[in-house]
């Protein structure tokens, strides 16, 4: 495999659940695809909503990877000890009247059909004088970037699916006093080093955004590959919030094994035979992100 000089992937779960068999489909395509170039692998733990953050979680998140050897470079970073860094960016972009306060509530945008109409970027002047900083509003970026398309590394080119979406002016701060994820995960992709992100298909959407933020902030654009979903039974996404069940903390090799064969990878014959390091060596060394999609993943079902 061709190596790329310098990478650095990363896994970023937030810890409002433990890891489930989608998680470690996501947690181990992107270990995979940096260890095969020869890489570092980060770990950051994207702790930006306490209230829906249960106590312990991102400590079971950890133990969760360390159990199915998945191992990381460098110390964790967690999203909870970068408000100040996130603060002064927000500053910045206030300071040079790109953003503004939001009121709409979220019955407003549900009758707008989701798709935000720059309603309030008008309402009030783009000043230093109104204080910034109002649990009551949400912020908006002035939509200065759009971006309709990106070339993906699994998906190939992937295009936005509607216009009016491109063209919104994004949340950048939300109600209470909350940093946004589309925000958080550029200035951190961005202040790690990262080169390539490897995630879920259910992110490509948000990823014509934060281009868009890479864009206005002036910061370079990583790669990115986007992995298909885990579906349930049900053809849901494999989720936390889909109830989708924690990882056994039994041996990790047979579901390492099955998720391989969810990325379409070569099986390795009588793994049974192997360590947990040994197998994951294999994968490593036979890893193959072009086979991924030759094969119908809305076949398979978990749970």
């Amino acid at each position: 495999m061709h190596e790329i000089t310098d990478y650095i992937g990363r896994f970023a779960p937030s810890p409002t659940g433990q890891l489930h068999f989608g998680s470690l489909v996501t947690a181990l395509g992107s270990y995979l695809q940096a260890r095969a170039h020869h890489g570092r692998w980060l770990l950051r733990i994207d702790d930006i909503d306490p209230l829906r953050e249960p106590p312990g979680t991102a400590f079971q998140i950890i133990r969760t990877l360390e159990h199915y050897g998945l191992f990381w470079d460098e110390e964790i970073l967690y999203q909870s000890q970068r408000h100040d860094a996130y603060r002064e960016i927000l500053h910045t972009l206030w300071k040079e009247g790109v953003c503004y306060h939001c009121h709409c509530s979220r019955h407003r945008l549900h009758d707008l059909g989701g798709v935000y109409d720059n309603h309030c970027r008008h309402r009030e002047p783009l000043t230093n004088n109104v204080t910034p900083f109002d649990k009551e509003s949400a912020w908006r970026l002035i939509q200065q970037h759009p971006v309709y398309h990106f070339e993906d590394v699994i998906q190939g080119t992937y295009y936005s699916k509607s216009t009016s979406i491109v063209l919104e002016d994004m949340i950048i701060h939300r109600k209470g006093n909350l940093f946004a994820y589309n925000l958080v995960t550029v200035i951190d992709d961005n202040y790690q080093g990262v080169t390539e992100v490897v995630r879920g298909a259910d992110l490509l959407d948000p990823t014509l955004r934060q281009i868009s933020l890479h864009k206005q902030l002036n910061l370079p654009i990583p790669r990115y590959a986007h992995l298909p979903l885990v579906i349930n039974h049900d053809g849901n996404k494999l989720s936390k919030q889909n109830h989708a069940h924690a990882l056994p903390d039994t041996d990790p090799r047979p579901v390492i094994i099955d998720a391989l064969r969810f990325l379409n990878q070569p099986i390795i014959a009588g793994w049974q035979d192997y360590s947990l390091t040994s197998l994951l060596e294999i994968a490593i060394a036979q890893w193959s992100p072009s086979e991924i999609l030759k094969q119908n993943h809305q076949q398979q079902r978990y749970e």
